[in-house]
């Protein structure tokens, strides 16, 4: 049976390595939907949607990881984000008059860029944020129909593993990075996950676990729109209503429109319990 939106875990039995592997289908599909990227940008986009799923699953938490590029090339901006119930959606903007290539790659697209890291817990504790420049390959691959990605892991050691165990670990850890560098983007995404590890890894005894559902979904709101109205204040409102004759706020992550008059945006300051809420419709 074919696979997708699906996340799986993996373990080694003999080793402590874990891992974790990601098909999306339906989820890249309605991510990239209202987003005409060329096909460089859109497979980044596909790529950052399956980085997200997998460091999310290596993670305990309640709440949201997002994940943020900012660089001075071609692509100044792109943003995903993964709940721990596998909840996805992304965004990525490209620079105005920017000439890409269909074999751009990270290094073009977004050169001498950054990527932060950010955990926002949805318990109320303080979110954790974490800067690293952008270097280095991947195991993750998109093309116009799918997403996906594999990660390996060392685990902690117990006290009591002796050097032996130490040294054979790291020699089952090189070798399977070394099995791991041979894996191409197209075997990433056409082969399932059983026969994927069977391949890469058959000289191991390897548990394949059930899958998680993973889904596209965006948290925009009517709430977080009128949050925003607030933010912004009544008079800016009112220069807007005045230009334009209505307000119009589009979600960039599903392209859901929000639309208010001049009696919808008076109700939203009527209604409100102060004058000044911070907000976002994201």
């Amino acid at each position: 049976m074919r696979e997708t939106d699906s996340l799986r875990r993996f373990l080694f039995e003999e080793a402590p390595l874990r891992g974790h592997w990601v098909k999306l289908e339906d989820a890249w599909s309605q991510a990239r939907a209202h987003q005409d990227h060329p096909p460089a940008v859109a497979s980044l986009l596909g790529q950052a949607l399956a980085a997200s799923t997998l460091l999310a699953a290596c993670l305990k938490f309640r709440g949201t990881l997002t994940l943020q590029v900012r660089s001075q090339g071609d692509v100044p901006l792109l943003i995903v984000q993964c709940t721990h119930d596998r909840q996805l959606r992304g965004v990525a903007q490209v620079r105005e008059g920017a000439v890409i290539t269909d074999d751009a790659g990270l290094a073009e697209l977004a050169g001498r860029g950054t990527l932060v890291v950010t955990l926002d817990n949805h318990d109320g504790g303080e979110p954790w944020q974490g800067i690293v420049p952008l270097a280095g390959a991947s195991f993750l691959a998109a093309d116009d129909w799918r997403a996906g990605g594999l990660l390996l892991q060392k685990l902690p050691q117990t006290q009591s593993a002796g050097e032996g165990a130490r040294g054979r670990m790291l020699e089952i850890w090189d070798e399977c990075s070394l099995l791991l560098d041979t894996l191409g983007g197209r075997e990433l995404l056409d082969t399932e996950p059983q026969l994927l590890l069977h391949r890469l890894f058959s000289a191991h005894d390897v548990r394949l676990f059930d899958a998680d559902a993973v889904r596209f979904s965006c948290r925009c709101s009517q709430a977080r729109v009128n949050s925003l109205l607030l933010s912004l204040g009544e008079d800016e409102v009112k220069e807007i209503l005045d230009e334009q004759g209505s307000v119009a706020i589009t979600c960039e992550f599903c392209n859901r429109q929000y639309r208010y008059d001049a009696i919808d945006a008076a109700q939203v300051f009527a209604d409100a319990p102060a004058p000044d809420l911070p907000g976002s419709v994201n």
